[in-house]
């Protein structure tokens, strides 16, 4: 007569009653409302390395000193950008290299532009123009190297946070006569706020900054 072997149960058997959530699985969509307080490293490089820019490019009141300023200044911006994003933004070299040329082009073509004036409508101008610059080397870097959720908006939002940023410096009325590369510390905030809930948005948690 045939001897039956009880069945073990299976290891891997699962209750179906067990919907427990387990918290160390993360959603690949999860989105955090800022990228990290490492981004807030953004809003004093502007002033540090608009003043770079300035000492060694001169007044922007020619387009040589656009071009030179310009091309420091982003490159600095460009660094602290790519570290404080960790990696969010791509390579670093074509990151800070798009970013030095397209605002260097940016800034002299914008500042040319409105003649080299320093009210308020002719920095919104110059920051719409030298913005739209930036955002579309930047954007086309981050499309290159498959971020292209982030490519659109970013190029978009370019010309608009440098026209505000320079909005700002104007009413403030610090530094502006002196036609630096960048605008200050007041338009640099809000830059970085609002620049970074943008990449908060397009970019998953866990590429983002601890």
């Amino acid at each position: 007569m045939p001897i039956s072997t009880p069945q073990r149960p299976s290891s891997v058997a699962t209750d179906p009653e067990d919907r427990t959530p387990h918290p160390s699985v993360r959603e690949p969509s999860e989105r955090r409302i800022f990228p990290g307080w490492r981004w807030m490293a953004v809003w004093p490089a502007f002033p540090v390395a608009g003043l770079i820019g300035w000492k060694v490019g001169g007044r922007v009141d020619a387009v040589d000193a656009a071009l030179v300023g310009g091309a420091l200044t982003a490159a600095g911006l460009g660094a602290v950008q790519w570290w404080a994003a960790k990696g969010a933004l791509g390579r670093p070299a074509a990151w800070i290299g798009a970013s030095a040329v397209g605002y260097a082009v940016g800034l002299a073509v914008g500042a040319a532009l409105v003649g080299y004036e320093t009210d308020l409508g002719a920095l919104a101008v110059m920051g719409l123009v030298s913005g739209a610059a930036l955002g579309a080397a930047q954007g086309l870097v981050l499309a290159r190297q498959g971020r292209r959720d982030l490519a659109l908006p970013w190029a978009v939002a370019m010309p608009v946070l440098f026209a505000l940023g320079w909005s700002a410096a104007s009413v403030t009325g610090i530094g502006v006569d002196d036609q630096f590369t960048v605008f200050g510390a007041g338009g640099a905030l809000l830059y970085t706020l609002l620049s970074g809930l943008l990449v908060a948005r397009f970019t998953p948690a866990h590429a983002q900054v601890a």
